[in-house]
């Protein structure tokens, strides 16, 4: 079983690393470098909100669609930044917002 790998900041990453995750803390201007490595290595990427905000659209999309690896995109832990609500995206996209 390959351990799941978490990008992002320091504080989060210590909760993953003690749930047995590994963990990459990218310098600023290398989250695309260590993502892109990750997208060939692992079977499961917990990305960062953050970190996610400053990849590529297009690489970031690509990935999700693929489906392998799994990426998923959580807020860090203090709260500071959120992940795209996709259910309030979607049903923007489809006329169906408040």
């Amino acid at each position: 079983m390959v351990r799941p790998l978490f990008i992002g900041d320091r504080v989060t990453a210590a909760g993953f690393r003690l749930g047995g995750a590994m963990v990459e803390i990218p310098e600023p201007g290398t989250e695309v470098m260590v993502f892109r490595d990750a997208l060939k290595t692992r079977d499961l990427i917990i990305l960062a909100a953050e970190v996610a905000a400053r990849l590529p659209e297009a690489l970031l999309a690509n990935a999700q669609t693929a489906g392998t690896p799994l990426v998923l995109i959580i807020p860090d832990v203090r709260g500071l930044h959120e992940p795209e609500d996709i259910a309030a995206s979607l049903r923007r996209q489809l006329g169906m917002a408040e």
